[in-house]
């Protein structure tokens, strides 16, 4: 067991043993402060993974590594992108089931996949031209 994790279990320790002397009343606080306490250790260890991984980046970087591929767009617009599609999904669909019985309905969702599939790969190379266009043309803007 890592030093870490010993603290951690002597911590749950302690509000164990606190909640056996102080009774049900400060169970809510307790589990509060342990959880905090959890909160705190977890931001620490994830802090120090993303500041380890950044380094060995731009350690690479240095060497003459080519820096990694960055995924077109983020994850916010992927995210947003994949539940918009579904928001959509459930009027569409019913307007497919509707009209056309069970045929519409599975032409509507082969468009819903589509268009999630062209979005997820293909749509990152339709649009790399503009991309390279558009970095190019700001680097002379300065």
């Amino acid at each position: 067991m890592d030093a870490p994790d010993t603290e951690l279990g002597k911590e749950l320790n302690a509000t164990l043993q606190a909640r056996s002397e102080l009774g049900a009343d400060y169970d809510s606080a307790l589990v509060e402060s342990f959880l905090e306490k959890v909160e705190q250790r977890l931001d620490a260890t994830l802090d120090r993974r993303v500041r380890r991984h950044l380094a060995e980046e731009r350690t690479s970087v240095a060497r003459g590594a080519r820096p990694p591929a960055q995924a077109q767009g983020n994850f916010g617009e992927r995210f947003g992108f994949g539940i918009v599609s579904l928001v959509l999904a459930v009027p569409l669909s019913a307007i497919g089931a509707a009209n056309a019985g069970i045929g519409g309905l599975v032409v509507a969702w082969i468009g819903i996949v589509g268009v999630n599939v062209v979005q997820a790969g293909h749509g990152r190379r339709l649009f790399r031209g503009r991309e390279e266009r558009r970095t190019a043309a700001s680097d002379w803007e300065d």
